[in-house]
């Protein structure tokens, strides 16, 4: 797909891209980058990975380590090269990047955004880390990448759904390839009408958080534009293990849908004591009682189990599809760790491959080379098809994937199945979208710290 494909189908916002058509390299002089954050003056360099090892999201944060030590293996020619053998760009050779080993130290974030603050400070300063990347709550990301904007290394995001963390909260150190809740609501919104009609009474129980606070914005926005109306809304503590106080709250009101705004461990919970109070056997208003989950994973539809059969939500990636890309992370995933990879581990897998060909192409491990480098940078082969990084947000432009539940799934990995795949023009904003800041959100400038 072309720049100018992209353009006719509204996925640039205004002002000119920098960077290269598909795959193309991006011309820099290493004189015009001189002086950063921790160059590296040796043969190897050192990326930090910063994941929940413990706390509500610590099994997308066990995938997303796997991942990560998947993509080092490749980058330093190891393996069987995975989606290096896919990726448009050919920048990448398989012998480190840049020439030198790639070495990493890992972090708990903790899914607390304090706890990833500090993680990721001690990689910077006492590892000489020269890049941070990954995470699976946006308070988290939007924390951990306001530090790296101050220390003067990139930070390329993991699993952050929120608006903010390329909306009110972009940095130009930043970038993040996963998709946002406004993009679930523009996607999930016309396969909810279509199956469940367009009078509706919704009750959203939502993750006290930013992540939480723009996924029911989102949806909200989505689902009342189609006549949808909302009949309460609860802030839930991301700390909370039982829903079942906030379940007898929607039993006593008007609603007929459920809207779980809640990811990983929270989504798993709130939905079995859901289905324990016996909500998706009621009828109310003449229709049958539904549930919503706008952010799907299949480790969360692997923790919940039947309980999420016929569930629509959103999702970024899936292993099923049958893309090259796709099939060969697939296959080098499930040959080192014995099953498929999760969506969390795909955009962590993507997000280092996209850092290191963004460096080769650049000739440099300065911030603002790499910047330079991704800003409007198209690309295919890693598994969503053509793909952008848009230079005004830093946000990846993709198709979206609504899934449902399998009624009849065939293994505990194949829990989801994908009912639409949603173009990209369908979830496409301007990048001054009152959701996500309006005009007076900003990048910023590059930071290359020393």
């Amino acid at each position: 797909m072309s720049k100018s494909d992209f353009t006719r189908r509204g996925v640039l916002g205004t002002g000119a891209l920098a960077g290269a058509g598909l795959a193309m390299p991006t011309i820099l002089t290493a004189g015009s980058h001189a002086g950063y954050t921790n160059e590296p003056s040796g043969d190897t360099v050192t990326l930090g990975f910063n994941v929940p090892q413990t706390g509500p999201y610590a099994d997308e944060g066990a995938d997303e380590l796997r991942a990560y030590e998947l993509a080092v293996e490749h980058l330093n020619g190891g393996g069987d090269g995975g989606m290096m053998n896919t990726f448009s760009s050919k920048a990448l050779k398989g012998s480190g990047i840049l020439g030198k080993k790639v070495e990493f130290v890992t972090g708990d974030t903790q899914t607390k955004s304090d706890a990833a603050r500090a993680s990721a400070k001690s990689m910077i300063e006492k590892d000489g880390a020269v890049m941070i990347t990954g995470g699976s709550s946006s308070g988290v990301a939007v924390a951990v990448q306001a530090l790296c904007q101050e220390a003067g290394v990139i930070f390329m995001a993991g699993l952050t759904h929120s608006n903010d963390t390329t909306g009110k909260d972009k940095k130009a150190n930043g970038f993040r390839h996963f998709f946002n809740s406004y993009m679930s609501g523009a996607a999930l919104a016309p396969v909810l009408k279509a199956n469940y009609g367009a009078d509706r009474n919704a009750f959203h129980l939502t993750a006290d958080y930013n992540w939480g606070y723009t996924t029911e914005e989102a949806v909200r926005a989505s689902t009342e534009a189609m006549g949808w109306n909302t009949v309460n809304t609860i802030l839930t503590p991301l700390t909370q293990t039982d829903f079942s106080s906030y379940i007898a709250q929607v039993l006593q009101s008007d609603a007929d849908v459920l809207v779980l705004n809640h990811y990983g461990g929270n989504m798993v919970n709130s939905l079995t004591n859901a289905v324990q109070f016996g909500l998706r056997d009621k009828v109310v208003n003449g229709k049958n009682f539904e549930i919503v989950v706008p952010l799907y994973s299949r480790l969360m539809a692997k923790g919940a189990g039947a309980n999420v059969k016929g569930i629509f939500g959103s999702t970024n990636w899936h292993w099923s599809l049958q893309d090259e890309g796709t099939k060969a992370f697939v296959k080098s995933f499930g040959t080192k760790y014995g099953f498929p990879p999760s969506q969390a581990a795909h955009t962590c897998y993507v997000q280092a491959l996209l850092y290191a060909d963004a460096a080769e192409r650049a000739g440099t491990f300065n911030p603002c080379g790499i910047v330079e480098a991704l800003e409007g940078f198209e690309f295919d082969g890693m598994g969503n098809g053509p793909t952008l990084y848009r230079a005004e947000d830093h946000q990846c432009f993709k198709d979206v994937l609504v899934v449902k539940g399998k009624e009849e799934p065939d293994s505990d990995f194949d829990l989801l199945e994908i009912v639409e795949v949603t173009p990209v023009a369908q979830v496409t904003y301007p990048p001054n979208h009152p959701m996500f800041g309006g005009p007076e959100a900003t990048l910023g400038s590059c930071n290359p710290g020393a």
